[in-house]
Order: C-alpha cells, then structure tokens, then sequence
C-alpha cells in the first residue's frame, strides 16, 4: 500500500511539474499613458543572448510579434526606439502609448534553437485620459492643458486599455478590475449630484468611465482623480486639477497630471 502511495505522490508532482511547464509565470502590470515600463522576464537564464520578447494582441494583429531575437532587438518595427532590455533580460519601453503597448508581452528562453522550460508572460495594462469641453475640441492627457470658458461643461474620458485573450467583461468580473473619479479627499464622485458620470466597454478600451460637470468659479486649483484599481488594490491613477490664469481676462485650464502606483 506505501509503494502504491508513493507512486501516486510521484505521479502528482510529475503531473504538477508538466502543468507548471506549460503555463509558466504571469504578471499583470498596470501605468498610465506616457510613462515608462519595465516588464520583467522571470525564466531569464544567466545569458540574455537566449532571451526573446514576443508580442501579441489579437485586436491589433493577426500574428505575433517579435520585439527581441535572441537579445538582439529587432530594429523593423514601429516602437523600435522605444524598447531596450536590461542586464537582467526585462523589457524596457519608454513612452508607454494606450494603442500601441497594451497586450501579452511573452518572455522565452531558446538554446540550439529549443525552448528552454516555461514561458514568463506580463499582461500590460494602460490606462489612459482625456478631456475635451463644449468649448474646445477633444485633448490627450499628454497635453499641457485644455483652455475652456467658465461656466463651459467640460468632460474627462478615462480608459483602461487592456488584452486578456478572452472577453473583456469576463475579464473584469473574474478579476475585479474597476475605474473610479474621485474628489481630492478620496471620495467616489457617483455620490455627488454635480457630476455625470457614465461607464462603457469596447474590445480595445476594457473600461470607459466618463465626468461631466459644469465648471464653476470654486473650481480653481480643484482636483479630480481617476483611479484603477485591481481587486481593491490601487494600482495606476491620473490625476486632472484646474487652474485659473493670473490674467485678467482669465480662462480656466484642465491641466492633467500623470500619478503612477506602484
């Protein structure tokens, strides 16, 4: 019976062992637009000349890309100037942009031409705003400012680009993912009567969470914040603070300013 037992405990670890094999590691990493990233490559051998970044997202390919060969980063593709790895075999990417970067970002290690054990895999999560006003056409959060006329109604678009291989609404329920405005103490903006504020998904921004509010004298140096968070986890933010001119014949200005959580 204990020879019995100890091959079926040897089966389980083997099984185990195969599993762990195939799936290999994941990792969700969350910024805002316009930031940098490093996307760290778990099953690095000591080498980076076997490292090879694979990227994909079927929303915007049909086909995987490759970003590194071998520790060599491929030079025709877009994002080019924007990629760079690391002693350590992590994918650098300056500049972060909500289209172009989100996805499945794959680590993998090849040795005379095979793969060497368990892909590493980071799913990069973008989030990403906007404002425009009934005054003013619309303006990316990379912006400087958005001048608009007091007692103009300006709206923020805040938007969570991201790819799960899978339906973006599973996605959120399965892992909690949710955008909130908020005010300058914290508080969600849904309870204040001033505010509209809409959600919305599509196959590329997995949550579109909008404000709409008419601004008003007391606004000035106010402060409106949108927040990601990840099971109750805060993990990225962009924060937009109106600011009054100095001037006389002054307009108010939605200036955005990025906030990135570790």
């Amino acid at each position: 019976m204990a020879d019995k037992c100890d091959l079926c405990l040897l089966g389980l670890i083997i099984l185990s062992s195969l599993l762990t094999g195939i799936s290999g590691v994941e990792e969700n990493v969350f910024i805002s637009s316009g930031e940098n990233v490093r996307l760290s490559c778990d099953n690095a051998l000591s080498d980076c000349k076997s490292t090879t970044w694979i990227y994909s997202n079927r929303f915007r390919h049909t086909v995987v890309v490759e970003l590194i060969k071998l520790g060599i980063k491929i030079k025709d593709i877009e994002r080019h100037e924007r990629l760079s790895l690391e002693s350590d075999c992590s994918l650098n990417i300056k500049n972060v942009t909500e289209e172009e970067d989100h996805g499945l970002y794959t680590c993998r290690q090849y040795v005379n031409d095979r793969q060497q054990g368990p892909d590493a895999r980071v799913f990069l999560h973008v989030l990403h705003a906007s404002s425009s006003s009934s005054s003013s056409s619309s303006s990316s959060s990379s912006s400087s400012q958005t001048e608009i006329s007091p007692g103009r109604s300006v709206t923020l678009s805040c938007q969570l680009y991201s790819y799960t291989g899978f339906s973006c609404a599973d996605r959120v329920r399965s892992e909690g993912f949710e955008l909130l405005w908020v005010n300058q103490t914290g508080v969600d903006l849904k309870t204040d009567s001033r505010y509209q504020i809409l959600s919305s998904s599509d196959q590329y921004r997995c949550i579109n969470i909008t404000l709409t509010t008419t601004l008003l004298n007391e606004d000035d140096n106010r402060e409106w914040r949108c927040q990601l968070t990840h099971r109750n986890q805060l993990e990225t933010s962009v924060r937009y603070t109106v600011k009054y001119s100095a001037q006389a014949d002054s307009t108010p200005a939605v200036n955005p300013v990025h906030i990135t959580h570790s």
